[in-house]
């Protein structure tokens, strides 16, 4: 019996690893704290045609709205209940958004904040995103209903009832995360109010979640929750199909939670891919282009079938997180776009790009003083809607990375040699690098300071096709540079180090 149990738990566990991307889509795109209109007009216009795969959208339920600072990003991730209006739109705005996206193939992912409730200081009142009310000093969320009973303190063995020690798994699991009233998820009841929360939302049709803050809770009562969910919607989605659970865990490797607690639940974030690949773009503690020849498992990364990449995410791109300054961003546009295109080309994992807003950045002794900022807003506090500018780029404060012609070209080349070896590798023993993806698409990166000139076997059938990063195929003629394959699949590749982007990609759909 307790192997029939077993064996049913790691079935549940691979099949939530699987992200359910319609065929010949494969990269996930993060459309942090886009209003739900907006996300299903991008779909239609943007996202389908182009080939992604799915959008992870901002926690959908009621959290708290706080004046000072205002209106900081982070509120999204201070539930008040379970209700589904937020600041990104109501509950229909959200049906109508699943509805349209699955509509043209592309997948939604939830941000499930399922740890905690808002900060204990939230107050008392209606501050809210639906205007609910609530009592944050006696844990009194009538809108769920969650009282003092459905909380984690009397567990808590700290005098502060914060997690005061990260290398006490106790501590990080049972207390407080930065004074977030922790919920007990050990016990039935609260259980079942998280379960119903995301099983509301499978039923409208969703794909999966990003499950928040997953170190900070116990393996055996995610296991349950998870068990609970419904199957994903028959509308768009094979019957059976469990939804796609991918966790984040912090885990640069010296934690006292290990990442492969959670394996067996679903995919984790690998933190350790954009800290590492960052240091090496940046070429910080004499880290190379070159050692990436076994990029992925060979560099101490989490199995390729547990992983959910991304070169940046919401948290660290503004410091907080893993992976300090070496994590490269918009704010360095042409290491991003190069660090991107990398992950991008590379099979490992499932990878995920991420569409920010800026900020007014105000460095002082290194901290970024305006972190917290949230979007684009009006003066009212709500979110501004994202224009879209005659050259497709974004407007308003809205950087939309994924609309970055280099970006959205290699979206596509990732779905082209989807299922192909990482193949013909070449090296300058420096930061010139080539690798090939079978016979299905070729990369080629100059990140050193000095010109590439070299003829390198692609693996490609002969034939001119067009360079993705600097224009691409529109019709039979390229936008931008062509390069030459011949009928021994070798090819001549000339990158200066002071190109707008000094890296080349080619593929099948890309030939003349």
């Amino acid at each position: 019996m307790k192997l029939f149990i077993l064996a049913a738990l790691l079935g549940l566990g691979l099949a939530q690893h699987n992200p359910h991307t319609k065929p010949g889509r494969s990269a996930i795109v993060h459309l942090f704290e886009w209003r739900w209109a907006d996300i299903a007009d991008e779909c239609e216009r943007f996202l389908g045609p182009n080939g992604f795969g799915g959008v992870q959208i901002s926690p959908p339920n009621e959290h708290i709205v706080l004046e000072s600072p205002w209106r900081p990003w982070w509120q999204r991730y201070q539930p008040i209940s379970y209700k589904l209006c937020s600041r990104s739109g109501t509950e229909e705005e959200l049906r109508d958004m699943i509805r349209r996206c699955n509509n043209v193939g592309v997948n939604i992912y939830v941000d499930a904040v399922i740890n905690h409730m808002c900060g204990a200081g939230g107050g008392e009142g209606t501050h809210s995103s639906c205007g609910s009310w609530f009592n944050a000093g006696n844990k009194d969320f009538p809108s769920v209903p969650f009282s003092s009973w459905d909380f984690n303190d009397n567990k808590c063995r700290t005098g502060s009832g914060e997690i005061e020690n990260y290398g006490d798994i106790y501590q990080v699991r049972d207390c407080r995360l930065v004074s977030l009233l922790d919920l007990a998820l050990e016990k039935d009841y609260v259980r079942g109010k998280v379960a119903e929360f995301m099983n509301s939302l499978i039923d409208m049709g969703v794909a999966g979640f990003r499950v928040d803050a997953c170190k900070h809770m116990w393996p055996g009562d995610l296991a349950d929750i998870y068990g609970r969910l419904h199957d994903l919607n028959t509308k768009w989605f094979s019957g059976g199909s469990k939804p796609f659970i991918f966790q984040e865990v912090i885990d640069l490797g010296h934690e006292a939670i290990s990442a492969r607690e959670y394996f067996h639940l679903g995919r984790v974030t690998e933190f350790k891919y954009g800290a590492k690949l960052g240091t090496v773009f940046r070429r910080w503690h004499g880290e190379k282009l070159s050692y990436t020849r076994n990029w992925g498992e060979g560099w101490g990364f989490m199995p390729h079938g547990d992983a959910v990449v991304f070169v940046d995410n919401h948290d660290n791109q503004r410091g907080h997180g893993a992976g300090g300054a070496s994590i490269v961003t918009f704010w360095d546009p042409r290491l991003h776009k190069m660090a991107v295109g990398y992950m991008l080309a590379h099979p490992y994992g499932v990878a995920r790009v991420m569409s920010s807003f800026r900020w007014n950045r105000h460095i002082v002794n290194g901290k970024d003083q305006n972190d917290w900022m949230g979007p684009p807003s009006h003066k009212d506090g709500s979110t501004k809607s994202v224009p879209i500018n005659p050259d497709q780029t974004c407007g308003d404060g809205w950087v939309c990375e994924h609309r970055w012609r280099q970006i959205k070209n290699m979206v596509i080349f990732r779905n082209v040699v989807d299922g192909q070896p990482h193949s013909n590798w070449w090296d300058n023993n420096s930061n010139q690098v080539a690798f090939g993806r079978g016979n299905r698409g070729f990369i080629v990166f100059n990140n050193d300071d000095w010109e590439m000139d070299v003829t390198l076997n692609t693996g490609m059938p002969g034939g001119t096709y067009c360079d993705v990063i600097s224009g691409q195929k529109e019709g039979n003629v390229c936008t931008g540079k062509q390069i030459q394959v011949g009928d021994d699949g070798r090819a001549h590749f000339n990158i200066s180090n002071t190109d707008e982007d000094p890296f080349v990609a080619i593929h099948a759909e890309s030939k003349l």
